[in-house]
């Protein structure tokens, strides 16, 4: 491919604000996919995990290529949820220039500044698609100003701050530069009915990728994939030189070892597909199998003249928590890998591509930390684990601590929360009890937006908060801000346990009388075992109770009034709810099937109830 003729182009933004969309509309009008295909009818298509399809999402960065006249355009879908920036961070340095959306109406968010940092930063030439104008609550003006500001504030060279705008329905496939309002405050695009001026804007806005050609080889890994016939595939953008089908060349490790290796299979993106291919040049994002045990990093390069790329650098992860075997009474009844063997290897292989993740030693052999992003970013994997028949138990989630010129530091983030304006009071009261730093509040058009400062450790848990105070009706976004120095953490007075005292089945009878004490996690029927949380109390203290007991036989007939029991429906929390409450003294049990909260203390202490 001449190198004039490609593109490479990553599509960044907050989550929710349409990239997904976005890269689905280009990929059909480009006539990626044949008339027949199931793709011209399929949504989301770059959206292949389960999870991202179920949360709505993404979660890993894909890329994909599409042909426009003359040109190939390597696009690069990111994630736009925080605990995601990993993902980000790598991608973004295979790209030359970048797509900034932002929604007409939400406007700027904590992610959208993240992501044009870091683009900025890298060097990117950026265009701005202010997406969704088709909103009725659209604040185009607003946002363009917002916009504006933004890159007046991040920008790294001024020819960033001449940026193209343009205008985007991205569900409907329409990218323009021109506008009318409607009646009921929607816009229309009035120079375009299809992603034409998109595509003409990438080609003149964006630099074609630079790399001499006939220079030694250098490859970065920045992605890994499987193939079951092939092994491992490292993908990647050649930086400079060729690169040819059976070439011999160098593995320069992160860790400073250099491998022998050769180019086994080579393949270059084509839409969703990766063809084989005999040789590639500078500019291109392609993918090589065959090589040994290739890291994310990792440099291919030169037989002769082997040199290093610089090393990627990703945000530190911020929250942990303690993953150990699972050692409750029903250990090994509902999963396939429960040994702390199986759990370690399953861990270090998602070490090999999840860049933002860490492990840790733990305090014994049967125990190790998982360090990451956010609370959702260890979720994802804690779901995809238990997923694939894995059982464990988890300790409470912490913040990440470091030492600093003999301080002791904690991390801090940037908060954006929307609700309507009957909740303003809500957020008010649970931010100060939070000991968040209130930095702005303006008016929107469906309701107020508050952006605040707080430390890590006093938002955990918030997000369920906010959704339950709002009724449903709350929308926050965080970022990673920076360290600062520890500050006093708030005591959030979640209720005591209600602990299962006996090994059995839940009865209907028991939960009439239980439910009464606090909010119930199991239903009749469901098996419970000692030392297993059924409920939250509705008082800080634990109680131990006989969930299994069942009504005692008499000779004597029951009246009509006693043979009916009326029982509240369960409270099931998801798996993010479930880290949310979990508490010093208690671990979450995780299994394919279940998850159950177990008490670590010695319950014979407490009270029976």
């Amino acid at each position: 491919m001449n190198q004039q003729h490609l593109r490479n182009i990553a599509i960044i933004a907050h989550v929710d604000h349409g990239k997904t969309t976005l890269v689905d509309a280009m990929l059909k009008q480009t006539k990626t996919f044949a008339a027949h295909q199931k793709e011209n009818q399929a949504t989301t298509i770059m959206d292949s995990n389960d999870l991202e399809r179920e949360k709505g999402v993404t979660i890993l960065a894909k890329n994909t290529a599409v042909f426009w006249k003359d040109y190939k355009i390597n696009i690069l879908d990111t994630p736009g949820h925080a605990d995601f920036s990993g993902e980000v961070e790598r991608v973004l340095n295979m790209a030359d220039g970048c797509i900034l959306l932002v929604d007409a109406a939400e406007g700027v968010l904590s992610q959208t500044r993240f992501v044009l940092r870091l683009a900025l930063e890298l060097g990117l030439a950026p265009i701005v698609l202010i997406n969704k104008v088709d909103r009725k609550d659209q604040r185009i003006k607003e946002v363009e100003s917002e916009v504006a500001d933004l890159f007046l504030e991040l920008a790294t060279q001024d020819s960033q701050l001449d940026f193209p705008l343009l205008y985007g329905r991205g569900i409907e496939g329409i990218v323009g530069t021109k506008t009318t309002e409607n009646p009921d405050f929607s816009v229309n695009i009035t120079d375009s009915t299809n992603l034409e001026p998109l595509f003409e804007t990438i080609v003149k806005a964006i630099p074609a990728p630079k790399g001499d050609e006939s220079a030694p080889l250098q490859i970065q890994v920045n992605s890994l994939d499987w193939d079951q016939h092939k092994g491992r595939i490292a993908i990647g953008r050649i930086f400079r030189g060729t690169v040819k089908k059976n070439q011999p060349v160098k593995i320069l490790r992160t860790n400073g070892k250099v491998e022998a290796a050769s180019v086994v299979y080579l393949f270059n993106h084509f839409g969703l597909d990766r063809l084989e291919v005999e040789e590639a040049k500078a500019g291109e994002i392609i993918a090589i199998a065959g090589i040994n045990e290739p890291g994310i990093g990792d440099t291919i390069a030169d037989t002769h003249q082997p040199e290093a790329l610089p090393q990627m650098t990703i945000t530190e992860p911020t929250v942990k928590m303690q993953l150990m075997v699972n050692t409750s009474p029903f250990a090994g009844q509902e999963a396939e890998f429960s040994t702390s063997r199986q759990l370690q290897a399953r861990l270090k292989k998602e070490l090999e591509t999840n860049v933002g993740l860490r492990m840790l030693p733990g305090t014994s052999g049967e125990n190790v930390v998982i360090v990451g992003r956010g609370e959702l970013h260890l979720a994802i994997l804690i779901e995809t684990m238990r997923r694939e028949g894995y059982e464990f138990a988890l300790s409470k989630p912490q913040v990440v601590l470091k030492q600093e010129d003999g301080h002791t530091t904690e991390p801090w983030e940037y908060v954006t929360i929307d609700v309507t304006d009957q909740h303003t009071g809500k957020i008010t009261a649970s931010m100060a009890q939070r000991r968040g730093q209130l930095k702005n509040m303006h008016q929107t058009k469906t309701g107020v937006r508050f952006e605040y400062e707080i430390s890590t450790a006093n938002l955990i848990g918030y997000r369920s908060e906010l959704l339950t105070s709002t009724s449903g009706e709350g929308v926050m976004h965080n970022t990673f801000l920076e360290y600062r120095p520890l500050t006093e953490h708030c005591i959030i007075h979640r209720g005591g346990a209600m602990i299962a005292h006996e090994t059995g089945s839940v009865t209907a009878y028991s939960l009439e009388k239980a439910q009464q004490r606090g909010t119930l996690f199991v239903d009749p029927g469901d098996k419970v075992y000692a030392g297993q949380i059924v409920g939250i109390h509705k008082r800080s203290e634990d109680i131990v109770m006989n969930v299994v007991r069942g009504k005692k036989l008499t000779n004597m007939r029951a009246s009509s009034a006693d043979a009916t029991v009326v029982l509240a429906p369960a409270w099931k929390p998801s798996l993010e709810q479930f880290l949310t409450i979990v508490s010093d003294n208690e671990v979450l049990e995780v299994t394919p099937e279940s998850m159950r909260l177990r008490s670590m203390e010695d319950n014979k202490k407490l009270l029976i109830s």
